[in-house]
């Protein structure tokens, strides 16, 4: 395994009259799946676009294998080769399916001959080669989600970050995308960081999971570590399981292992 990592220092964005994140530390490393989770407006979106350039820290900083990245444009930061995906899905939607993700790799400065290679083969192993021929608009929204994620995997990135990739998808969806990731860090070796509201999801495929909170870290641990840090349950359902316990995520079981 390589020791190739994401590494943020003492991460900032404060906006006026709100530390949208307050001193956040994370690390990433090269084949391993981390889950990024916390209530609404906890700073996790906000975090993931200062790793990948959208936001601009107002302290911190931040290195992919050791060399710092902080203050780079996304383009660099892609090419460097850090992905990512957002919560809204920003699809082409009046190109096809092929030439969405073929555009992922001619964004990196591959050719169209290698584009064109590297999209029939992502295609195809997301058996999506049925879609390639049609427009982005028309797909149905499972696939779209998929295009998006073979879009950034055609960047051939050695990390890929996801913002609410199940985000809209119905149980049998959203697991066939947990076996997708899965599948995604076993064959192209990438490190991945989800953010996910679909606690099934979450829990299923990380083998570490942050929890932030106010814009800051309130855990970091195992799945079944973190289920049971009280600071976790108090964030997501208050210090008294009154009315807001009923919009708060289930955190499902986690398998004892022994």
């Amino acid at each position: 395994m390589s020791a190739a990592q994401i590494r943020a220092e003492d991460i900032s964005v404060h906006f006026v009259g709100v530390k949208a994140v307050d001193g956040v530390d994370l690390t990433l490393g090269y084949g391993e799946i981390l889950g990024l989770i916390g209530p609404n407006g906890a700073g996790k979106t906000t975090l993931v676009n200062a790793l990948t350039g959208f936001q601009e820290p107002t302290g911190g900083r931040v290195f992919l294998d050791d060399v710092e990245i902080t203050g780079w444009t996304p383009h660099a930061i892609g090419r460097r080769g850090l992905g990512r995906t957002f919560q809204g899905i920003r699809l082409f939607r009046e190109l096809t399916a092929f030439e969405n993700v073929e555009l992922g790799a001619l964004g990196v400065g591959a050719s169209r001959k290698e584009a064109r290679m590297l999209a029939t083969e992502l295609l195809e192993r997301m058996h999506l080669r049925d879609r390639a021929d049609q427009k982005a608009g028309s797909l149905p929204y499972g696939d779209e989600r998929r295009i998006g994620l073979l879009r950034v995997l055609a960047m051939k990135p050695s990390f890929l970050l996801l913002d609410e990739p199940a985000a809209g998808m119905n149980e049998g969806e959203s697991d066939d995308l947990t076996t997708a990731i899965g599948e995604i860090r076993n064959e192209f070796g990438c490190g991945v960081l989800v953010i996910e509201h679909d606690m099934r999801v979450i829990m299923g495929l990380c083998e570490r999971i942050q929890v932030l909170d106010y814009g800051k870290t309130i855990s970091l641990g195992t799945p079944a570590e973190v289920q049971r840090d009280p600071a976790v349950i108090t964030a997501y359902l208050g210090t008294k399981r009154g009315a807001s316990a009923a919009a708060a995520p289930e955190l499902p079981e986690v398998p004892d292992a022994s």
